[in-house]
């Protein structure tokens, strides 16, 4: 008994079916095949692969690869012909429209931000705007992406656009979170760059920031930071470079000179960032979000304050916080 039809899917051209590819295949060897054979590949006539056999209506013969290919490439051609003829009407319609918008003088802000998708574009547009930079490389680099592949690949190829840099004379400051400054990753960084390169690290940090030579900045668009914004507006430039010169200056070196982070009465600096987002309310899993942390390590912070302390409860906790005065302390020091 024959069961039904198999559902031929949609394809083009450029993605020959599995089954056409075998049945022209055996046209080619034996000279033809029966209409009823190629039933169940449409897409052999639909693409003119196979044509009527002269005077044999239910046998198909195949044309020749050859015949095949320059026909298809000559109808793709002409589309691409057409669409530059469409281009060109759509440029001659709007380009009187466009001198009557007065917003947009010429050069105004023309470039200010452009969207870039995609790993490969990103990094391509990063370093173009770095191939010629000499001056200074700004950057902040949250904790995000170093421990998997993508982090380690990303790692290379800055890794000699920035000594590139460093070689024409330029300078480089990075923002970190303090979690960073342990990891093999970025120590390896500071180990191979030779150069003006500078490194200071603080408990939270923005998003990802990049400054070239304060003409052109790079910010994600997206969580998964498969989407960036190039900017190139003076005034947004000029917004960057002042947040980044601010936290530059709360921040701690940790290269070339690290600087050691005090402890308050056997409480130190991360338990006391700890303790401010806990007095705040924020749960575990917001403080390992912000200090850049997985929880099992925040709630081992938690666990270490609360025996500093002598806390034996969560609600304890907050109490002795305010009780010891170590914020209070921190704010006095700073």
């Amino acid at each position: 008994m024959t069961g039904p039809p198999t559902t031929h899917s949609e394809h083009g051209p450029d993605d020959l079916c599995a089954a056409g590819t075998d049945l022209y295949t055996r046209a080619l060897r034996e000279g033809r095949v029966s209409a009823s054979q190629a039933a169940a590949t449409p897409c052999l006539t639909a693409f003119g692969l196979l044509q009527p056999s002269v005077g044999e209506p239910d046998r198909l013969e195949p044309v020749a690869p050859a015949v095949a290919l320059h026909r298809m490439l000559d109808a793709s051609a002409q589309r691409v012909a057409e669409e530059r003829r469409r281009e060109a009407r759509l440029s001659a319609v709007f380009e009187p429209l466009m001198r009557v918008d007065g917003r947009r003088t010429a050069g105004a802000d023309a470039g200010a931000v452009r969207v870039l998708s995609g790993i490969p574009q990103i990094n391509e547009a990063i370093s173009d705007a770095m191939a010629d930079a000499t001056n200074e490389l700004l950057c902040v680099q949250p904790n995000a992406h170093y421990g998997d592949r993508r982090g380690r690949l990303s790692q290379h190829l800055s890794l000699r656009r920035d000594q590139d840099m460093l070689d024409r004379g330029g300078r480089i400051r990075t923002l970190y979170q303090h979690t960073q400054r342990h990891l093999p990753l970025v120590r390896a960084r500071y180990e191979q760059l030779r150069g003006d390169a500078e490194a200071r690290s603080l408990d939270e940090v923005t998003d990802r920031l990049i400054v070239v030579d304060r003409r052109v900045a790079f910010i994600p668009a997206d969580d998964e930071a498969t989407l960036a914004l190039e900017v190139r507006h003076p005034a947004l430039i000029t917004y960057f470079v002042t947040t980044f010169e601010r936290l530059w200056r709360l921040a701690t070196p940790m290269h070339p000179q690290a600087a050691p982070r005090p402890s308050l009465n056997g409480v130190t600096p991360r338990q006391r960032t700890i303790a401010s987002l806990l007095v705040e309310g924020h749960t575990d899993t917001d403080i390992a979000d912000r200090l850049g942390m997985n929880v099992r390590t925040a709630r081992v912070h938690i666990a270490k304050l609360a025996a500093t302390l002598g806390s034996e409860s969560r609600a304890q906790l907050g109490y002795l916080i305010a009780e010891s005065r170590i914020l209070k302390q921190e704010d006095a020091e700073q």
